[in-house]
């Protein structure tokens, strides 16, 4: 009883330091519950630590709705070997072939019927994986740069014949790289990459009709003799496929998506740093 007696009159008391860190534990735990409930997500040690935890290739393919049916748009599957992803791959083969046939000079017809079947089957491959949900993540990252690699084919072909100036091309391929890296920068940091926008859409239709139009060569316009420099064909004297108007609409389409895709992405990246403070 004597031992319990000097056992419980023994005061507890804490020193400044041991207080200090209660307070600041008690603080950081409320910042964690309150990140929890914001984000709804478990990553909380980079709240404790100021860090985030090291990004997986599995992190970046994160389905939007991982309770929707595996092979839905909300939640692609891992597959490989689909329908969807195999006419995907075909119309990569026509574009390397119609590039080679093209540049060879000799065998236009041929060539051209490649670059039209794999340009008018653009839609054949994402609504077969929609309606078969045979959505993949494969078909998802495959269809943006299928489209890109038929536009730059088409550009080096009229660039390798000359008959589209060498800035047009630049300019596609540059942009093309600037949205590539863009959806690099979403992926980095854990975000979805953006949906494409109605006029992004009307841009790359532009492109692919004036293209298409300049690789068949007709019909041919006069030019509106607005300056003498070859590097505006449609606008200098000399008469050009009536495509290559198409094609300055889509570069003027095209510059002002980017402009769109760059606000939203900064602002989801302002978001999302808003987020982890």
């Amino acid at each position: 009883m004597a031992c319990k007696r000097t056992t419980s009159q023994q005061p507890h008391s804490n020193t400044p330091a041991q207080t200090d860190a209660r307070a600041r534990l008690n603080h950081s735990q409320k910042r964690i519950a309150s990140y929890l409930v914001r984000t709804e997500h478990t990553e909380f040690t980079e709240q404790i630590s100021g860090t985030q935890p090291a990004q997986t290739s599995s992190d970046l393919l994160k389905p939007h709705n991982p309770q929707a049916p595996v092979g839905s748009s909300d939640n692609p599957s891992f597959e490989i070997l689909t329908l969807a992803n195999c006419i995907t791959f075909a119309r990569l083969l026509l574009t390397l072939v119609f590039l080679v046939l093209f540049s060879l000079k000799i065998y236009r017809i041929p060539a051209l019927i490649c670059y039209i079947v794999a340009a008018v089957t653009d839609f054949l491959d994402g609504q077969v994986a929609r309606r078969t949900q045979t959505v993949s993540w494969l078909g998802k990252i495959m269809d943006p740069i299928m489209d890109r690699v038929l536009l730059v084919a088409g550009v080096i072909g009229l660039v390798v014949t000359e008959e589209v100036p060498v800035w047009i091309a630049v300019y596609v391929i540059g942009r093309d790289m600037l949205m590539a890296y863009g959806s690099f920068v979403l992926r980095k940091h854990d975000l979805p990459v953006l949906d494409v926008i109605l006029i992004g859409k009307v841009a790359t239709a532009c492109l692919m009709t004036g293209f298409c139009d300049m690789l068949i060569g007709y019909p041919q316009v006069n030019g509106l003799n607005l300056t003498s420099l070859a590097a505006f064909p449609g606008f200098n004297a000399q008469a050009c496929a009536v495509g290559i108007f198409f094609i300055y609409a889509g570069c003027i389409c095209s510059v002002i998506a980017a402009a769109i895709y760059i606000k939203e992405g900064c602002a989801l990246l302002k978001r999302q740093a808003a987020r982890t403070r």
